[in-house]
């Protein structure tokens, strides 16, 4: 087994990897030994380089033998040389008399009180008889604090293994004294670049949002536990970009040993000079100065003891420069609240009166109410909002809230914060923020703004809708009445929120208050209220033209009601959600998440359905509990159309009675079309016509959403199975009154399709290709594989030629979707048609057990030894929904243990590739 050096765990350390490499290759060609000294900063990787080359060792076949220094163990003689050696004990009988007293008597064995030099002799001969079997490897981690007596001893053998296949590897502190009189030359493991540092964070955090990954990076500084600690101290919200990051990140246990030990030696004038300089930040206390705030004689005696500890140093420019910026962390917070206070009253002293920064240090030292300083935190943070910054001011208006002397100043400025919250994507925060503020009475001058807030908070977090009928009608009718303060573009964001409950729930209040303020918004949500109540011809058209026509500032307002148009319109395109990816926050990406979740459904890519599960907890973690709702309705999609019908309930299970609750009556009506597909993937068709009719009776469409216009492809089928020809041709006439093939794309494809099935034999072969022939049909995978196998049973059955190929064709398609009940009635009809069948090229096996694909993949790639956690790295599923198929996968093979996985897939199949988990992932 030879190591890649491109591991994760080993990012831009290739020089450190392969000198370690070369130095194994060495002693594994019995040429010589040699000895590699590694040299870092705590928490740079040294560690992690050590555990690298140990199975790099291992699989080569060495002996490996290991000690770790210990702080509390430095005063226990020879405790390192015990670790290192107890394993090779049992070949001390090998040794003379004296050799094996001498080394016995070091470890503990029997009492005496050997010499360094015949403990020493004694190892040497220990590992000259080791040597005889296999190389060894010896690996010495936190050299700096292995007890002297055992450096005394592993310094005698770095010297007499030169001609043996031994390899020594020790890794220490830049002020290490334990290796300096080594003579091998130390190799200094530097802080990652910033390209390898980002991957590493990348790797161990993929699910950070940009500003935590950005200020991440900024303060670990290259250094590889910060990068993999920092991250774990957040809460997730704050890892996905939903409530505000902390003034301070908080380091946890490990950082804070490794980056505040020396600060607990040092006096108090030297801890405040500290303090001061890591709350200096910024230009504003450029050439020196914030020294003005220190106000000590003594500064130069400071900074040369500082200088001397190796704490930090004073730059040309006048900033007090850190060690590593986790020191300055550290500094401010290992500091006593009063002592932060005062530090931050000295700085805004040190400034002009004018200056930005003075208003920063002012508010973060006051402790009773001041309400010029509330006023100018405000305007500040109002600033912040007008220039995107909305989750970094709302923490300003917070701030200012507390040091309001009125009640009513402070719940206004509270609830500008909420507002702030919620557009900046902070929802959890923003509930908070909400229940404090029901619990006040809150000035009608801002109760448009209190009722944004609490229909934003209701909406995602509550999945609840009633107050966006009962408080949004009223709040535009103030915002758009002459003269009305409209709080910097509320109106907008108000009538999406209403537009988005009056999609969800049908709600008549709604909808009226929608059209009486529709020319108070924009054309983007003139569009949006379009699309989802009269769409017409050329719906599409104007999306796009709207989208092509906004700059990138309006685009972040707007793309809540561009993708929501789009959904509407089944209008998936790709350079439509791709533009608003990377916008700030989860609010805008959980949009492009669902978006993106639709899109793969309508075009085939159902290898990404697992994402919408991903999604769905990464909603339920932030609290975004509408949006998780909405992830498992989009998963349903793809289980309907494989005709999953357990898995399908199971999901229906799980979301019917919050959509009920919530009177949801598109998801629930969406579940009602989805239950229908799914019987129609198993020939149910009189269950699947009963199904459709609930939602668009034949021969009348009602009026909504145009994804009612959508169904016809589905409601026609069903009818055609069950010989009701007559209401399928009415349900077409209805739809070609109402230009349902003008709504999109896809309109046109469906329609079509529908068209062909339910002509007259003299006409359907033409309107067959008619169909085919529609711009973009091929878009719409699922929707051409059903009309090829449509096409292809009618000409078999009609004794014409060329059934075979659209036949085989959907039979491709259907088995890459793992759309079983599908393949197999295509399957059926290709014997019927004298086909043998053959599986497309990169078909998956059948399936045993009743396993379906996903299930299958999961399986063997356990029966590898993979952990739920390894297994959902590669699938990019959580560990607990690995766990969860898991517990469906068992009961289907017959076995209880993971352990038995192998044995039951290989009595299933002719058995579990044995190459590991990739080539298991493979052949899955």
């Amino acid at each position: 087994m030879v190591h890649d050096s491109r591991d994760p765990a080993v990012f831009g350390r290739q020089r450190e990897t392969e000198l370690l490499t070369a130095a194994l290759v060495q002693a594994e060609d019995g040429a010589s030994g040699s000895t590699v000294l590694l040299r870092g900063e705590a928490g740079v990787g040294k560690s992690t380089l050590l555990a690298w080359v140990e199975g790099a060792a291992r699989g080569r076949g060495f002996t490996v033998l290991r000690a770790t220094g210990a702080e509390a163990e430095t005063d226990l003689a020879f405790g390192a040389l015990h670790q290192a050696f107890r394993s090779l004990l049992h070949r001390s009988e090998t040794l003379s008399a004296h050799q094996r007293e001498a080394l016995e008597s070091a470890l503990g064995v029997r009492s005496g009180t050997p010499s360094g030099f015949a403990v020493g002799a004694a190892a040497l001969a220990l590992l000259e008889e080791a040597v005889r079997t296999a190389p060894v490897l010896l690996l010495l981690d936190d050299l700096h604090w292995i007890d002297s007596s055992s450096a005394t001893v592993f310094g005698f053998l770095h010297r007499r293994c030169a001609e043996l296949p031994v390899v020594i590897v020790g890794a220490s502190r830049p002020d290490g004294p334990a290796a300096q009189t080594w003579s091998a030359e130390a190799v200094e493991v530097p802080a990652l670049p910033a390209t390898d540092a980002a991957r590493l964070l990348g790797s161990c955090h993929p699910g950070l949002a940009a500003p935590a990954r950005d200020r991440i990076l900024a303060e670990a500084a290259g250094n590889p536990l910060a990068l993999v600690e920092l991250p774990r101290q957040l809460a997730a919200a704050q890892q996905r970009g939903a409530a505000p990051l902390p003034e301070r990140l908080p380091l946890g246990r490990k950082l804070e040993r490794m980056f505040a030990d020396r600060l607990g030696t040092v006096t108090p004038e030297v801890g405040r000079f500290l303090l001061l300089g890591a709350l200096a930040t910024g230009p504003d206390f450029s050439s020196g100065g914030w020294l003005r705030a220190v106000a000590d004689d003594h500064v130069p005696e400071i900074l040369e003891r500082i200088e001397a500890d190796g704490l930090a140093r004073l730059d040309p420019a006048g900033q007090l420069v850190f060690r590593h910026p986790l020191v300055r962390t550290a500094v401010v917070a290992t500091a006593s609240d009063s002592a932060r206070r005062d530090a931050h009253r000295a700085l805004s002293a040190a400034l002009a009166p004018d200056d930005p920064r003075r208003l920063v240090h002012e508010a973060a030292a006051a402790l009773m109410p001041d309400e010029d300083l509330a006023d100018r935190l405000q305007e500040a943070g109002r600033d912040l909002a007008r220039r995107g910054g909305d989750a970094e001011g709302s923490l300003l208006l917070e701030r200012a809230a507390v040091l309001s002397p009125s009640s009513c100043d402070r719940v206004r400025r509270l609830t500008w914060a909420a507002v702030m919250s919620a557009r900046g994507g902070q929802l959890r925060h923003t509930a908070a923020l909400v229940e404090e503020l029901k619990t006040t009475t809150v000035p009608p001058d801002v109760s448009p703004l209190f009722a944004y807030a609490v229909v934003y908070a209701d909406q995602s977090h509550h999945v609840d809708f009633e107050s966006s009928a009962a408080l949004l009608p009223a709040a535009l009718d103030a915002l758009t009445a002459p003269g009305a303060d409209t709080f910097g573009g509320l109106v907008e964001q108000a009538y999406f929120k209403l537009l988005l409950a009056a999609t969800y729930t049908d709600d008549p209040w709604a909808w009226r208050a929608l059209e009486r303020h529709r020319e108070h918004v924009s054309e983007a949500g003139r569009l949006c209220l379009r699309a989802w109540t009269d769409p017409g011809p050329d719906a599409a058209a104007t999306l796009h033209a709207v989208a092509e026509g906004m700059t990138e500032e309006q685009e972040a307002g707007a793309a809540w009601l561009l993708l929501w148009t789009a959904s509407a319109l089944d209008c998936p395109e790709d350079d439509l959600w791709q533009r608003f990816t990377g916008l700030h926050g989860y609010a805008n990406q959980g949009s492009v998440a669902k978006a993106k979740c639709h899109q793969d459904f309508l075009l085939g890519h159902w290898e990404q359905a697992a994402v919408c599960l991903r999604e769905a907890e990464i909603a339920d973690e932030l609290g975004y509990r509408t949006n998780a709702l909405m992830f498992r309705q989009y998963y349903a999609h793809f289980l309907a159309g494989r005709g999953d019908e357990a898995a399908l309930h199971d999901i229906e299970q799980a979301i019917r009675p919050t959509a009920a609750r919530a009177r949801m009556r598109y998801v629930l009506d969406r579940l009602t079309h989805l239950r229908g597909l799914a019987a129609l993937a198993h020939g149910r068709h009189e269950e699947a016509y009963a199904h459709f009719c609930e939602l668009t009776p034949p021969g009348r469409l009602p009026g909504g959403p145009p994804w009612h216009h959508a169904l016809v492809l589905d409601l026609v089928t069903a009818a055609v199975h069950t010989g009701r020809h007559d209401e399928a041709r009415a349900h077409l006439a209805a739809g070609r009154a109402a230009r349902s093939a003008d709504i999109s794309d896809r309109h046109a494809f469906l329609f079509a399709a529908a068209t062909a099935l339910a002509a007259d034999d003299d006409e359907a072969d033409a309107a067959y290709r008619a169909a085919y022939a529609v711009p973009g049909a091929e878009r719409w995978v699922f929707d051409l594989a059903r009309l090829r196998l449509a096409h292809g049973s009618w000409l078999r059955r009609r004794h014409r030629p060329g059934a075979r190929e659209p036949l085989r064709a959907a039979h491709h398609v259907f088995r890459r979707l793992q759309a079983d009940p599908w393949a197999l009635r295509c399957e059926e009809e290709l014997r019927a048609a004298g086909d043998p069948v053959a599986a497309p090229a990169g078909a998956p096996a059948a399936e045993p057990a009743g396993l379906t694909g996903h299930e299958l993949r999961i399986a063997r790639l356990a029966a590898t030894g993979l952990t739920n956690k390894e297994i959902g790295r590669r699938l990019q599923l959580s560990p607990r929904t690995v766990a969860a198929h898991l517990y469906k996968i068992f009961p289907k093979l017959g076995i209880t243990t993971r352990a038995a996985l192998a044995h039951a897939l290989a009595q299933a199949f002719d058995g579990v590739p044995e190459n590991g988990p990739q080539s298991a992932l493979d052949s899955a």
